[in-house]
């Protein structure tokens, strides 16, 4: 899948067919949509491109009200490749943009397209200034544009919508099965590998930090993942928490995996974790002997797991 970071890019190349939406988690309702729009494509001989933003909108209209990601940016790439999108326009998101009426937003993207053949979002999908823009808009301007558009109804889980904010509520209260079946995989959490105290290590679990900044993440507890980095799966036992043996009265929240069976420097680097099953919840230990040895029964336990 190509990205690019400006519709001009592809102004004269052939026609379009567009998805647009924030799609955080890339959920089964999100899938429809970019599935929609893939067949829109393929039957027309355009090519299928996604729209999205590279950080929530509500950081710049309302930065006290920005939900808690499903997704890191690089994983909701990843996934909407995986379906299938020829390309991808990821859009900064900042005030100039916020500002923009929505129908202005659609007439400029048609024009710098070139030639757009559909249009495909939600049924609900709001954008532009102050969410002036719906779908009855995008209806007027496809009629004046001649483009077709497509509002499509969510999906169903449960006899209930699909929706980020159900799959934000169900990760939080610990529900992993109910948020995987939304988003039709299993759910996982991915983020850079940042340095920590060097406990891990010094207990003889090495472990890697992963920065989890303004992710939605479970319950604090013990689980066993699937650890992928360098396009390699390791079994591995995952942490949550803020270490209460340490006895730290200013201690952060750290999610931290020890990677069975693997032995390497991945600072800097992506890790990816999967949730496989919850161990336990998170503990306070008389000492670090008593720390170690627990730490030895979760390997063992989460090697059972897999």
């Amino acid at each position: 899948m190509r990205t690019i970071h400006d519709p001009i890019e592809l102004r004269g190349n052939t026609r379009v067919c567009l998805a647009i939406g924030f799609f955080d988690g890339v959920h089964l309702g999100h899938q429809q949509i970019i599935r929609q729009t893939i067949g829109d494509a393929r039957q027309h001989d355009a090519m299928a491109l996604a729209i999205t933003f590279d950080r929530h909108p509500s950081t710049v209209v309302a930065p006290d009200r920005v939900p808690p990601l499903i997704y890191s940016l690089p994983q909701k790439l990843r996934v909407i490749e995986s379906l299938g999108a020829d390309t991808l326009l990821l859009l900064h998101f900042d005030k100039a943009l916020s500002e923009q009426p929505g129908e202005v937003f659609i007439r400029n993207l048609v024009r710098d397209l070139g030639h757009l053949q559909s249009l495909c979002v939600g049924a609900n999908f709001v954008f532009g200034h102050k969410r002036g823009g719906n779908v009855e808009l995008l209806k007027r301007l496809g009629t004046q544009l001649k483009f077709t558009v497509h509002g499509m109804a969510a999906v169903a889980l449960d006899g209930k919508a699909v929706s980020s904010t159900r799959i934000r509520e169900a990760i939080r209260g610990g529900n992993l099965d109910a948020a995987s079946q939304m988003l039709g995989r299993a759910y996982s959490i991915a983020g850079s590998v940042v340095h920590g105290d060097g406990l891990g290590r010094k207990l003889g679990f090495p472990t890697a930090n992963i920065d989890v900044t303004g992710l939605a993440l479970p319950p604090n507890g013990v689980y066993a993942v699937r650890a992928s980095f360098a396009n390699k799966t390791h079994r591995a036992v995952l942490n949550i928490g803020k270490r209460p043996t340490l006895r730290n009265p200013n201690a952060k929240l750290q999610v931290e995996s020890y990677l069975i069976d693997f032995a390497g420097d991945m600072y800097g680097q992506e890790l990816e974790v999967t949730f496989v099953d919850r161990l336990r919840g998170e503990r306070k230990f008389a000492s670090l002997d008593e720390l170690r040895d627990q730490i030895s029964k979760d390997i063992r336990e989460a090697q059972l797991r897999f």
